[in-house]
């Protein structure tokens, strides 16, 4: 096949994934939204992140035959039913938190208190007990809550994609949730060498195929109580630990 006939069939094959995993999240939210009321919280709170992480799980098992996206996150998996940890990873593309979360079904993720209102991505959060950002304060709270509970937190401090290489600066917060509930924070990898769905990346332009994101761990610090130079540590650790092999993220 041509090179002028291919790119477009390998950009549709590409999005039809993309308008399935949106079906996905259509269908859970439906089913979230009938059980939230009916529900015990600790009974919803299982069922809606076991139910999250499931369909991100087929829609990467889906995205991985089709040979065109491609997720390798097993490093994960020995920690899948680890109790009261959090996770912070490093936020190339917009598709971070679906291979953290598909390989942790413990885990909750902050989100904006407006997308918590959507109704195609709300009553799905909601089930899990998915913690708001609206306020610090009550943030802080619910994560050190849900970790003294055995939750997993997956947070992403650079706060959104990255713009500056290898990494932005970090948020404050996770230190202080780590010294509070006095839970380790395990530092996650994604590595990439594609641009797909980066900061400023168009969404009708194909990028080169396939599109890979591998996952891979890094050292596990414990909690500190000096939560202002942890976060300068870890900050320093990953922009240090990315920046000495460029190759493996845009």
């Amino acid at each position: 096949m041509n090179h002028w006939l291919l790119q477009p069939v390998m950009l549709t094959l590409l999005y039809l994934q993309l308008l399935f995993l949106g079906l996905i999240s259509l269908v859970w939210n439906v089913i979230a939204a009938l059980l939230y009321p009916l529900l015990p919280r600790r009974r919803g709170m299982a069922i809606g992140r076991a139910g999250i992480s499931r369909g991100y799980g087929l829609f990467w098992n889906v995205a991985n035959a089709s040979g065109l996206l491609k997720m390798d996150a097993t490093a994960l998996d020995p920690l899948r039913d680890e109790r009261g940890v959090i996770f912070v990873a490093n936020h190339p593309s917009m598709l971070d938190a679906l291979m953290l979360v598909a390989r942790l079904p413990r885990s909750v993720c902050v989100m904006k208190a407006s997308l918590m209102r959507n109704p195609f991505l709300g009553p799905g959060a909601k089930l899990a007990r998915y913690i708001q950002n609206d306020s610090a304060r009550s943030m802080v709270r619910h994560a050190v809550n849900d970790l003294k509970e055995g939750g997993q937190l997956v947070l992403f401090p650079e706060g959104t994609r990255t713009v500056r290489p290898p990494v932005n600066d970090f948020r404050p917060g996770f230190t202080l949730i780590a010294k509070l509930a006095n839970a380790p924070i395990q530092t996650v990898f994604i590595d990439t060498e594609s641009p797909y769905l980066s900061k400023g990346w168009p969404l009708w332009r194909l990028p080169p195929l396939p599109i890979a994101f591998s996952v891979r761990l890094g050292k596990r610090f414990a909690p500190s109580a000096d939560p202002a130079a942890q976060l300068t540590e870890i900050q320093t650790y990953f922009a240090e630990s990315l920046a000495a092999d460029p190759a493996r993220t845009t």
